[in-house]
């Protein structure tokens, strides 16, 4: 719910129409899927060192969509750095992390992260 009360909130203050609100709401939803496979992957390969890399890829993938992949990632990313901070995580992690999901979000290849050896289905 605070998702959608802060994309509302945002159409409201840049005044945008009901079709462009939509697309970007799609591609906030296609973002957010887009970080959940990032997610899934890096949890299904189990593979040491690649973290950062799929930090950006998620990033990369998500920010491809447009305005509201990008504010998906966005949010999403810093949400989890947030509370992995809380729960104890490291502070150079979470910079280090921080570095790679915005690297994505530019648009810079997220391969620069790559571990060697990763397979090649991610």
């Amino acid at each position: 719910t605070k998702l959608l009360t802060g994309l509302i909130f945002c159409s409201l203050v840049l005044g945008v129409s009901s079709r462009s609100f939509f697309s970007f709401l799609g591609e906030a939803f296609d973002g957010a899927r887009d970080m959940w496979r990032a997610y899934s992957d890096m949890r299904e390969a189990n593979y040491i060192n690649s973290d950062k890399y799929f930090h950006a890829r998620g990033n990369y993938d998500a920010a491809k969509r447009g305005p509201g992949g990008a504010w998906a990632a966005e949010v999403i990313s810093d949400a989890r750095e947030h509370f992995q901070r809380l729960t104890g995580h490291g502070a150079e992690d979470t910079l280090a992390d921080q570095a790679a999901n915005e690297w994505g979000r530019s648009g810079k290849d997220p391969n620069h992260f790559r571990p060697a050896g990763l397979p090649d289905k991610y």
